[in-house]
């Protein structure tokens, strides 16, 4: 029998005329429900919201698709912040996600459309908790940022299996300190390691890091600048030293594809290794693209698979 054929797509950050010309790209067509295709499955990397004007429009058609069985999704770190954001402890009544400046501005987009309508408001980030943490499939995994047995392998010890946000995990997730908090953090926003001597640099949202992400399954990076995940503008700011500690994760080539997003990447998509490719490359910015990878079984992946349209 044939594995399933997916088309994986990127994050998408509410833009929908995108998200519509990509879909389209890759043969899906709208049959007045939702976008379908006679022989294969979208598989969305999360990350559905904030920064782009069409936060509303993009939800529809992928909440559309997934309940047609046209699509899957797992969630992305802004799906988790949005959820935080909007719960409140339940012994303390403070929101588990701070209502700073800082964050504000950043769910400023999705806020606009639905905190206005609570009932609209309380279902959405409901919807948000259906979405799995990670998928593991016949023959590829999906995650947002990071494959790492040892939190996903936590995780199902405590959830009798499951692959879904509790609110108890969720409760414990916020919390720094708790291995919870560890094990989302790297999940969805990926592997961080601190930079050495104090020194910090500015995020694309123009935030002081004194931390990077950094390619979590790659031996070769051996520098704090070679070993950075993220914008290809940003690596000149990050310091070439020697790492100080492990940043590394195992990840094998004999072991099945995974897909991530999170990363901003920037240029021409190409895979990260043989068994390992990144679908952000950056759509919330002025020249950016959404992108998905055609995977049809294959165990090595190769850079022609990839689709992607311009930023509009």
């Amino acid at each position: 029998m044939n594995k399933q054929s997916y088309d994986i797509i990127g994050d998408i950050h509410g833009q929908a005329d995108e998200l519509i010309s990509l879909i389209t790209l890759l043969g899906y067509k709208d049959d007045g429900k939702s976008y379908t295709h006679p022989e294969r499955k979208i598989i969305f990397l999360g990350d559905f919201i904030d920064r782009g004007s069409k936060q509303r429009e993009v939800l529809d058609i992928v909440k559309a698709m997934i309940e047609n069985g046209s699509a899957l999704s797992v969630m992305g770190n802004h799906e988790f912040n949005a959820i935080a954001y909007f719960t409140k402890n339940s012994a303390t009544g403070e929101y588990l996600r701070k209502h700073s400046s800082k964050n504000i501005k950043q769910h400023k987009a999705f806020l606009d459309v639905y905190e206005t309508n609570d009932k609209e408001y309380a279902c959405v980030i409901n919807w948000f908790k259906t979405l799995p943490l990670w998928l593991e499939l016949d023959g590829l995994r999906i995650v947002h940022a990071c494959w790492d047995y040892k939190w996903i392998n936590k995780i199902l010890d405590i959830s009798n299996g499951s692959t879904y946000l509790t609110d108890e995990l969720l409760n414990k997730a916020t919390i720094e300190g708790n291995w919870e908090f560890d094990a989302i953090e790297t999940l969805l926003k990926g592997k961080e390691i601190p930079l050495k001597n104090g020194f910090s640099f500015k995020d694309k949202d123009g935030n002081e890091r004194h931390n990077i992400r950094v390619r979590w399954w790659d031996q070769s990076a051996s520098t704090y600048q070679s070993a950075f995940m993220g914008p290809e503008s940003a690596r000149t700011h990050i310091p070439d030293d020697e790492i100080e500690g492990d940043h590394l994760i195992e990840y094998t080539h004999s072991e099945p594809p995974v897909f991530l997003g999170h990363y901003w990447m920037e240029g021409e998509p190409k895979v990260l290794s043989k068994n390992i490719a990144c679908l952000d490359f950056s759509i919330a910015k002025p020249g950016g693209k959404l992108v998905a990878y055609r995977w049809d079984g294959e165990t090595e992946l190769i850079d022609e698979k990839y689709v992607w349209v311009e930023r509009n």
